[in-house]
C-alpha cells in the first residue's frame, strides 16, 4: 500500500462516520504527507513576526505614522501586543525579526537583527528592493529557519509588521495576477475615505511607473518590503526543510503567492489560517486555490490568524494519533 491509503485507512478507521471529521481529515493528511508518516508532529510550534519599513510610507499611504512599525517591535518584545496574547494562550514559541525598520534598536536581546536597511526605496521613484537586497533576504531567511532555535520547529507560522505594507501587498498582487488596483487595493490601517483616495492615486501611479512586470524576482524588487521579500524566502526554506507553513492574513498570503511563483511545491506545505477582512485578501485566496480554516473578520497581521488557527491544526493531529480505531475500541465498524 502507499503512505497515502495507509493515511487514509487509519483514518477511516477511527471511530468515528467516513468522512465525519471533514476538513480536519484533510489537514491531517496533508500534515502526514509532507512528514511521511502516519504518526504527524508539531514539535515545537513556532512564530516569527518579520518587521520593516517601507519608503512609500513617506507619501501618506497608512493612517499611521512609518514610527509606529519600531513602537510596535518595542511592543511584541515586552509582550503586550495581540500576537504576544494569543501565541502564550496557544504555548506557541514567538520570535520577532526585524528585516528593516528604520530605527536603531539597542541592547533589544530578544530581537532577531536581520536589517537589510532602514526601509525600502521610495517605489514611487524607484525600485523599492536592489537585487543585492533581494539576496540579502534570502540568505537571512535561510539562516532564521536554520538557527538554533527555530532548526526543530514541524511548524512554523508568519507574521509581519511594516506601516505601508498593505500597499506593497496591493501592488504585489496586482501584479502577480494582472488584476486592476480597484479589485485589490483596502483599507489597511483603516484609512478614512479621504486617506484612501489618496492611498489609490498613489499606487496607481507607482504602478505606472513601473510598467508590466511578470517574474516573481522582479515583481518583489518593484514593489516589495524587507518583510515580504524575507518571509517568501524563509517559506521556501521551511518548505524545503519539510516543515509545514502556517499563512496568516493579506500582506503574508502575497509573500507566500511570491514564493509560489519560485516554487509551486510549496503548497503542499501550506496551512492557510483564516480569511482576512482586508478587501484583497478573498480574491487572493481563490486565485491560490487555498482554503482558509477561519473566517474571524481579523485585519490585525502580527501573526495573529496563524496563532489561532494553531488548536485547530493540532486538533487534526491529535485524533490522528491519539483517538481510538473501531478494533481497539471493540467497537462495531459498520
Amino acid at each position: 500500500m502507499s503512505l497515502t491509503s495507509d493515511i487514509q485507512q487509519k483514518i477511516d478507521l477511527k471511530t468515528k462516520p467516513i468522512g465525519a471529521l471533514g476538513e480536519l481529515e484533510e489537514l491531517a493528511k496533508k500534515i502526514c504527507l509532507v512528514q511521511n508518516t502516519t504518526s504527524p508532529t508539531l514539535h515545537k510550534p513556532t512564530i516569527i513576526v518579520f518587521a520593516a519599513d517601507h519608503g512609500l510610507a513617506k507619501e501618506g499611504v497608512s493612517a499611521y505614522p512609518q514610527e509606529v512599525t519600531f513602537q510596535m517591535v518595542h511592543n511584541f518584545l515586552n509582550g503586550g501586543a495581540a500576537i504576544n496574547v494569543f501565541a502564550k494562550q496557544h504555548n506557541i514559541q514567538l520570535k520577532i525579526v526585524d528585516a528593516g525598520v528604520n530605527h536603531d534598536f539597542e541592547n533589544a536581546t530578544d530581537l532577531i537583527n536581520a536589517k537589510v536597511g532602514k526601509g525600502t526605496q521610495n517605489m514611487l521613484h524607484e525600485p523599492a528592493l536592489s537585487s543585492g537586497e533581494i539576496a540579502m533576504c534570502f540568505d537571512k531567511a535561510k539562516e532564521i529557519i536554520n538557527s538554533d532555535a527555530i532548526k526543530d520547529a514541524d511548524i512554523i507560522g508568519f507574521g509581519e509588521m511594516g506601516i505601508g505594507n498593505t500597499s506593497s501587498a496591493t501592488l504585489i498582487m496586482s501584479a502577480l495576477y494582472k488584476l486592476r488596483l480597484d479589485e485589490c487595493i483596502g483599507k489597511g490601517t483603516g484609512v478614512d475615505l479621504e486617506g484612501f483616495k489618496k492611498k489609490y492615486n498613489i499606487l496607481e501611479q507607482v504602478k505606472e511607473k513601473h510598467g508590466d512586470i511578470t517574474s516573481a524576482i522582479g515583481i518583489i524588487s518593484a514593489f516589495g518590503g524587507f518583510e515580504i521579500c524575507m518571509i517568501a524566502a524563509a517559506m521556501l526554506e521551511a518548505a524545503s526543510l519539510k516543515k509545514m507553513i502556517i499563512v496568516d492574513g493579506f500582506i503574508v498570503t502575497t509573500a507566500y503567492a511570491l514564493a509560489k511563483a519560485l516554487n509551486p511545491d510549496i503548497q503542499k506545505n501550506a496551512i492557510f489560517s483564516h480569511v482576512s477582512d482586508e478587501k484583497g485578501h478573498t480574491l487572493l485566496l481563490q486565485k491560490l486555490d487555498a482554503n482558509p480554516l477561519l473566517h474571524l473578520g481579523m485585519r490585525l497581521g502580527e501573526g495573529t490568524g496563524a496563532a489561532m488557527a494553531f488548536p485547530i491544526i493540532q486538533s487534526a493531529v491529535n485524533f490522528m494519533n491519539e483517538m481510538a480505531s473501531f478494533s481497539s475500541a471493540n467497537v462495531s465498524n459498520k
